[in-house]
């Protein structure tokens, strides 16, 4: 695929490639290749494997986190409904986080070298092959990172019992919106919430990409006026 003077050679690692493409790496990263087959972004076979987590890993690694996490505020005497609330207000901490990453520094306009090649990592690989099953959720080792200074950062900011239950909370927003951005691109929703949210999402990949941040629900879009335009969000339907 050929961007300005540089041309993208999609059978070689893509990772030391993109940042060649310079003001053009916009234009070409909005293209989307429907596949489930992902290219390869590393000479490395170490490096590569780390890029590759299965969807189920998610919920086996940070569930049993999680309710670590809440049996310590527990034992440090908040009650269950206490708990039940600051993990419930950790989720909508967590569900304005998902929207505010998304749409500042997932959709960042890059056009250096390493600015472009950052993206890709981050979040352009997701938008050039929206299919790719092995790279929809978030490496665990790169998660665990950084969740250091963000346990950190509720420490600070919450009392000793109830920072647990707040990080056990946004953890398990996290872990919510990983799980169900997955099942937006490969599962085949019955019913009708998990359908629109479906539809909604690949409104964002295929019809217009600034719009519609929001993966598991459209709440901070319509807070923060970034729902896509209702005219091709229906178009998108028919």
């Amino acid at each position: 695929m050929v961007a300005q003077d540089f041309t993208v050679d999609l059978n070689k690692p893509l990772v030391f490639q993109v940042g060649h493409l310079g003001e053009a790496y916009q234009e070409w990263v909005h293209q989307p290749i429907v596949s489930k087959e992902g290219p390869r972004f590393f000479e490395s076979d170490f490096w590569e494997f780390l890029t590759l987590t299965e969807w189920f890993v998610i919920p086996l690694i940070w569930l049993p986190v999680i309710g670590w996490f809440i049996s310590k505020s527990i034992r440090m005497d908040l009650t269950i409904p206490q708990v039940a609330l600051a993990v419930a207000f950790g989720i909508f901490i967590w569900t304005l986080l998902e929207y505010t990453l998304h749409r500042f520094l997932f959709h960042i306009k890059t056009k250096s070298y390493w600015g472009n090649t950052f993206h890709y990592l981050i979040h352009g690989c997701h938008h050039k092959h929206p299919m790719d099953g092995l790279r929809l959720v978030f490496p665990p080792a790169a998660t665990a990172i950084l969740l250091v200074p963000i346990w950190n950062l509720i420490k600070f900011m919450a009392t000793p019992s109830t920072a647990p239950a707040l990080f056990a909370g946004g953890l398990l927003g996290y872990v919510m919106y990983d799980v169900t951005h997955y099942y937006l691109h490969h599962g085949q929703p019955t019913s009708e919430i998990p359908k629109g949210l479906k539809k909604y999402h690949l409104n964002h990949h295929f019809r217009i990409q600034d719009k519609g941040f929001g993966i598991t629900s459209s709440l901070w879009d319509k807070a923060f006026g970034t729902l896509p335009p209702l005219k091709l969000a229906k178009s998108r339907q028919l």
